[in-house]
């Protein structure tokens, strides 16, 4: 597997199928969450890496908030750049190359994709993070594919039907590395795509002594944006912590 198998990955298909994933209810209570977790004055300069579709960036940007989105996806920042007229800065970029300093109010890194990092790339995205913030600034990391989510439940092979997308995931887990290798296969209007995915597997104690040694101090593991405590089972980890 490729170490940068997700610039291949994220166009056509596997992008038109991850838009049906989300409505837009969904985006607003994710946007409410990272509003009431951060604890910022609106105007306030926020990070969203990677952004995606910009989804996020869109709806804090409407609430009156000064947002940069980073992402790698051309074809994802393009799609954001057409969806609003808003002031957004848009930066298209490796998130792990993050090099602005003391920057920003509060960043955010939703979603799955810091668990496509290796361990060493992860620690150097969380370096580049606390780097990039104020001093007392909050961080939030998401993932679902930390121990205590993934792997109680993982079965071989899952299908999905995303309105005429079929999608298929045939999971195998490497203990001895701790990675979850994916392999997606989509079928839609007559075509077969396979495409490959490779996902580290971190405990939620790894990643608190990741962040601390990034200088970030986490002060709260949460189970959902509902505020629940996060639990062997919990389906995402929602770590909250503050630069030192």
């Amino acid at each position: 597997m490729e170490s940068n198998w997700q610039a291949s990955f994220f166009r056509g298909v596997a992008l038109e199928a991850w838009r049906r994933v989300i409505n837009p209810e969904t985006t607003r209570a994710e946007a409410d969450f990272v509003e009431r977790t951060l604890g910022v004055h609106c105007a306030a300069h926020i990070l969203d890496a990677p952004c995606g579709n910009g989804r996020h960036c869109i709806e804090l940007a409407g609430r009156g908030y000064q947002m940069t989105g980073l992402d790698q996806s051309e074809e994802f920042l393009a799609e954001a750049r057409q969806a609003t007229a808003l002031p957004i800065r848009w930066v298209q970029d490796d998130m792990r190359l993050i090099s602005w300093v003391a920057e920003f109010d509060g960043p955010c890194c939703l979603g799955n994709s810091f668990c496509y990092l290796a361990c060493e790339d992860a620690r150097k995205f969380l370096h580049a993070v606390a780097r990039s913030l104020k001093p007392g600034a909050r961080f939030i990391l998401e993932t679902g594919m930390a121990a205590e989510s993934i792997l109680p439940s993982l079965t071989p092979n899952r299908w999905f039907r995303l309105g005429d997308i079929l999608m298929l995931s045939e999971n195998r887990y490497d203990p001895t590395a701790s990675r979850l290798d994916i392999d997606y296969t989509f079928v839609h209007e007559g075509q077969i795509e396979k495409r490959p995915t490779t996902s580290y597997v971190f405990t939620a104690g790894e990643l608190c002594r990741m962040h601390v040694s990034a200088g970030l101090h986490p002060f709260e593991l949460l189970g959902s944006t509902k505020g629940e405590r996060y639990q062997i089972g919990s389906p995402r980890l929602l770590l909250i912590s503050v630069k030192q």
